[in-house]
């Protein structure tokens, strides 16, 4: 939202808020109407303490001499000019104090207050609306959807940037040669897969194997997250499922990725809104898009997550995911590639040995991998070299492992005594 219009939100809300106030404080204190009859039974009963007759000539007020308890302490009437005795003389031959209010000492910035906020509604409406035509209709759009059209223009990844998952790549290197030359799958009767779900731990590299295959398709890609889809407007994830299929099948053939599935895409049953959960509701017509009366033949969806296991039974069936690629945590072999991937444009020195690293590295991730490197360039940088050396790459895996070291802890003599002995065991077991 532009600032201004947040600004005058804020104005209209603090003028509805002051015309609410003055509202509830004139209501308390406003005056009982009474006949003028009443009003001179009240004189003489002796019950008026002062007469206050208004500018404009017609209208009287007059305050009570001892008012009962939770009763309006004014009452109100109205009189013709024309009237003899007058009101005024009526009041001075009863030693009752009067006073004549001129017009233009009138609260007439009451009246005033009160109709801003009718024209601030006003104006903040208009300047929504206005505001709705400029977006060209964007400014209601809470049913669109929020993917991202990966275009040709950004930086590309290919499947060359993606190391120590080969068997990963080989399945959906076979997904993006279909979407180049269908017809060589066509003839000889083969149905590609509809979709496609990375499984694997968290940095293993899934959301770059879609960006890889965004790169190498060269048919559009569509990226969004699953938390995308869901809102607090009920109908609103299910409508944006509906938008995002219906944009990709104008493009077709074309991928669509959706990260994080896992959080759209739960078992039923299992949430606190029973069926009538808006998770759910988005999930099913995710279901009918991928696979409902209506095909879609060249919309083919890849999904990743790390939690394969809370995903509904009906969207890892065939005819939806059909595939499921999983994307392991490198071997020895994996990590020498991913750490000659992301070596490139850093300055090592002769000493560095990534085989070695890539030994010392059991059970890191690309994404570990990454840091590590990372790690030992800031750790270079932070001593002043201009090439990171193999200690800055040993200190650096023990800093992504256990964090950084603890230079002003003081461990006693004891201490590190009985932890030797403790350490040393471990490696004769070992």
């Amino acid at each position: 939202m532009p600032r201004m219009l947040r600004h005058l939100v804020i104005l209209t809300l603090i003028s509805m808020g002051i015309a609410a106030i003055v509202y509830s404080v004139n209501q308390r204190s406003a005056p009982k109407p009474v006949k003028y009859s009443e009003f001179l039974q009240l004189l003489d009963q002796d019950k008026v303490s002062e007469v206050t007759i208004l500018g404009t000539g017609n209208t009287l007020i007059g305050k009570y001499k001892n008012p009962e308890e939770g009763q309006p302490k004014t009452f109100e009437t109205h009189f013709r000019k024309e009237m003899r005795p007058s009101p005024e003389q009526e009041a001075r031959d009863r030693g009752v104090a009067l006073t004549i209010i001129e017009p233009d000492l009138n609260k007439w910035w009451v009246q005033v207050l009160q109709w801003i906020p009718i024209f601030a509604i006003l104006v903040f409406a208009l300047l929504l609306f206005r505001h709705a035509q400029s977006s060209g209709g964007q400014a209601f759009s809470f049913g669109r959807s929020r993917h991202k059209l990966v275009s040709d223009t950004r930086a590309k990844v290919t499947f060359d940037d993606v190391e120590g998952v080969d068997e990963a790549k080989e399945e959906l290197t076979e997904i993006v040669d279909y979407l180049k030359y269908p017809k060589k799958y066509q003839k000889v009767g083969a149905r590609i897969p509809k979709g496609v779900l990375l499984v694997g731990s968290p940095g293993t590299g899934k959301t770059l194997l879609g960006r890889a295959v965004a790169g190498e398709a060269g048919v559009p890609f569509y990226y969004i997250s699953g938390s995308d889809f869901v809102e607090m407007f009920v109908g609103v994830g299910a409508s944006r499922v509906r938008d995002l299929f219906e944009q990709a099948k104008k493009t077709s053939p074309c991928i669509v990725f959706v990260d994080e599935i896992d959080a759209v895409g739960r078992q039923r049953g299992t949430g606190l809104g029973g069926g009538h959960d808006e998770r759910e509701q988005t999930l099913n017509q995710l279901l009918v898009e991928m696979d409902g009366f209506d095909a879609n033949q060249n919309v083919i969806v890849i999904a990743a997550t790390n939690r394969p296991d809370v995903l509904d039974p009906a969207l890892l069936r065939p005819g939806r995911f059909d595939r499921r690629v999983v994307v392991d945590k490198p071997d020895i072999a994996g990590r020498i590639a991913i750490l000659n991937v992301h070596a490139k444009g850093k300055p090592l020195d002769s000493s560095v040995d990534l085989k070695k690293l890539a030994r010392r590295t059991p059970g890191f991730s690309g994404a570990d991998l990454e840091n590590l490197l990372n790690e030992a360039a800031l750790q270079a940088a932070r001593h002043g070299r201009e090439t990171i050396q193999m200690g800055d790459c040993e200190e650096a895996i023990d800093r992504v492992m256990m964090g950084p070291e603890r230079k002003s802890r003081v461990i006693p003599e004891r201490e590190r005594e009985v932890t030797a002995y403790h350490e040393a065991g471990h490696a004769m077991v070992a």
